[in-house]
């Protein structure tokens, strides 16, 4: 009973988390702690954040330590995945190796450890959010206990590594690929949490230093190992995405000179290199959920302009020569804002209208960035999210 509850509350909590903002703008979230009562939808969305860290104070999360499936390396400390879109040949009486289905997700998936981990950042974001917006320890020391259990514990801590992320059975030997160091992105919204749990009394110097040594050598295995430097490669949202991991994590970790150099090489590297004049993705829109991944990256490179700032950077005004930015890539996509699917002139197998959605949440996330009334037009017209939702909080506007 508890495990199906770890489950549901997963699938509740984490769904923001996983399309959507993953770095708080926290001059933002003081504004709005204590002007909620007046926003639009703040006193249900405050609700709704209370109930959800109630619900997380009574539950306990599993440590990737307890698990039915070893990576193949034997060592249960080691984090293990599959591929989402890998499934067994049907061509092979034992299904071996699988075989790749784009955007159609395998739900053996959510047996290994990425259910865990999607578990302690649904129960850790609440708690920590409650925490900030009450002021009651309760949530605070929760949430650090949840830390606790993942990171630092002896008994139950993770390796710092992604070695053997998003494995394909019968691929390998079962070792992890570079495109499973994705998986941590939601490690992103974690350093956001300890960033504002510092203040409390729950968090001791000794987790605070044991949380950045942690992160620490996650950046050393990112930048020195075979499959971090793969990942770094990778010309599509992957590698769009280590840059903002990367950054998160060496910005914890005290290692301001990492985060500082990737952050100077994003524009050309990464942006300039993804995003068309026109502002297409070539890369997303040539997949199967070409509106999913489009918004995915742009979802990314918003949590780069945050995170950016706090080098004195402006990242979202970057503009090539020949006009590449990031609010290109937003005005190329919001153009199927409340249009019928027919008209997208590409592959989106996924849910039309939850698309529409994550879009005008894309829409409210950059007018943070940029004040265009267009976006707020549009969000204000084609938002159907219900008022409990607490993005009202987390990209509240007083």
């Amino acid at each position: 009973m508890k495990r199906t509850a770890l489950i549901i509350l997963s699938v509740l909590l984490f769904g923001a988390v996983t399309h959507g903002q993953g770095v708080i703008d926290r001059d933002r979230l003081e504004t709005v702690k204590t002007s909620f009562a007046a926003m639009p939808n703040g006193p249900q969305a405050y609700e709704a954040l209370i109930r959800e860290a109630d619900r997380a104070l009574a539950l306990e999360i599993t440590p990737v330590t307890e698990k039915t499936v070893l990576a193949a390396s034997g060592d249960a400390h080691d984090y293990v995945s599959m591929g989402p879109y890998w499934w067994p040949d049907p061509g092979q009486p034992d299904g071996l190796p699988y075989i790749r289905r784009d955007g159609e997700r395998n739900p053996e998936s959510d047996r290994l450890d990425r259910t865990k981990m999607n578990t302690l950042v649904g129960t850790v974001r609440p708690l920590t959010l409650a925490w900030y917006f009450t002021g009651d320890e309760c949530y605070a020391h929760k949430a650090v206990h949840n830390l606790r259990v993942w990171f630092l514990d002896e008994e139950t801590r993770m390796n710092p590594h992604f070695e053997y992320a998003q494995m394909i059975p019968g691929h390998n030997g079962g070792r992890g690929r570079a495109a499973g160091l994705i998986d941590g992105y939601s490690f992103v919204t974690v350093t956001e949490c300890i960033r504002l749990l510092e203040s409390s009394p729950s968090l001791t110097p000794a987790d605070r230093e044991g949380l950045r040594d942690w992160f620490s050598r996650l950046v050393d295995w990112m930048t020195g190992s075979e499959i971090g430097v793969a990942e770094y490669k990778a010309t599509n949202n992957h590698g769009l995405a280590y840059d903002v991991q990367l950054t998160a994590y060496a910005l914890l970790a005290g290692r301001e000179d990492v985060a500082r150099r990737v952050a100077e090489e994003f524009p050309q590297v990464r942006l300039f290199a993804q995003v068309e004049p026109d502002g297409s993705q070539p890369h997303e829109l040539g997949r199967t959920m070409a509106m999913h991944y489009s918004l995915y990256n742009i979802d990314h490179m918003l949590d780069m302009c945050l995170l950016s700032s706090r080098l004195g950077m402006d990242m979202y005004r970057v503009r090539s020569e020949d006009g590449r930015s990031i609010k290109g890539a937003v005005d190329f996509i919001r153009r199927w804002l409340g249009r019928a699917q027919a008209e997208f002139p590409y592959s989106e197998i996924g849910s039309w209208e939850s698309n529409q959605q994550k879009l005008a949440w894309t829409l409210r996330y950059a007018s943070m960035f940029d004040d265009d009334p267009e976006y707020s037009r549009l969000f204000a017209e084609y938002c159907t999210a219900p008022p409990s939702d607490i993005r009202w909080l987390l990209l509240g506007r007083p």
